[in-house]
């Protein structure tokens, strides 16, 4: 992440009441750097965050933990929510889904909106990353 630009990174609880908590973190990292794509990223996060705590393992353990993760390379932003993984998951966005749907819009919102975005397991869990490029 350095030679992206890191611009901070927190580390939360497990639970969808730390969601609020990851927004704000974002945003207010993000006011430093005027992102025009701001919103957007706010709503990505919203969305990783809350997956990670309904699909990973993070969510499932007692004292579990996501860390986001938010980057700056030359005007894109990169973000990354870390979770614990899962055996039994793996992200895919649902092409049955629409912008009505009640629930399982998450990684379809994340596919429509990011410029780029993507997940990889490491030793400890997996990453799920978004790009965000400046129109």
């Amino acid at each position: 992440m350095r030679a992206l630009g890191l611009l901070g990174q927190v580390d939360l609880p497990a639970e969808v009441a730390a969601v609020p908590r990851a927004r704000r973190y974002v945003r207010d990292l993000l006011k430093g750097v005027d992102h025009a794509r701001a919103d957007d990223a706010l709503l990505l996060v919203s969305e990783l965050f809350t997956n990670a705590v309904r699909h990973s393992d993070s969510g499932r353990t007692p004292g579990g933990r996501v860390i986001v993760a938010v980057a700056d390379h030359l005007g894109t932003l990169h973000v990354d929510v870390i979770d614990g993984g899962s055996t039994e998951r793996r992200p895919h966005a649902r092409p049955d889904v629409s912008p009505d749907s009640g629930g399982g819009r998450g990684l379809w919102l994340v596919q429509e909106v990011a410029t780029a975005w993507g997940w990889y397991e490491t030793l400890s869990g997996r990453v799920v990353w978004f790009q965000l490029a400046k129109p």
